[in-house]
């Protein structure tokens, strides 16, 4: 089966799809913020490896990606980890995902989770170096990024996804089921 590893997978999309692909079978290395994030202890013996960092902190996604290294070569890595409203938006959702993309061995397949608010996301750049960017921009960016990398990156998949509005922490429960 695959060697995947799922960024954001203590809780939520990136927890269920982690369990899911464990689930058939696929080995899973999971990354949570740090490690008093795995809350579940029966999860702990399903994944192939844990990787922590704060994808806030330019040096922490260095360090991902370090640690994601010592499992060799991924053959999917799915950029799930984002956050809706805060400072660290951009770093979080486009910067992390970039920056992971560049510093591990090249996988078959990415995956960046987007949203339908990139639709009224801004291309003005402006946004980003003075700190105004929304969550809606960086949605934006890192769609424009798979896109990008699709068109050159030979024999690499690359595919943005919206997930619809899901009942997660970051949906909110009045997400439809």
């Amino acid at each position: 089966m695959a060697l995947i590893l799922v960024t954001g997978a203590s809780s939520g999309l990136g927890h269920n799809t982690a369990k899911a692909l464990a689930d058939n079978g696929h080995d899973v290395v999971i990354h949570v913020r740090n490690s008093a994030r795995l809350t579940d202890t029966d999860d702990t013996a399903r994944w192939k490896g844990v990787v922590t960092g704060d994808l806030a902190k330019l040096d922490e996604i260095r360090g991902v990606a370090r640690q994601a290294s010592r499992f060799g070569r991924f053959d999917a890595v799915i950029h799930n980890a984002g956050v809706l409203h805060s400072p660290e938006v951009v770093t979080v959702n486009t910067v992390a995902p970039y920056m992971l993309t560049a510093l591990m061995d090249k996988p078959a397949r990415l995956i960046y989770l987007s949203s339908s608010m990139h639709r009224t996301g801004s291309t003005d750049l402006r946004r980003l170096t003075s700190g105004t960017a929304s969550y809606d921009d960086s949605k934006l960016w890192v769609t424009t990024f798979a896109l990008a990398v699709a068109s050159r990156w030979e024999g690499t998949s690359s595919h943005a996804v919206d997930p619809g509005w899901v009942p997660t922490r970051m949906g909110g429960a009045g997400a439809p089921t």
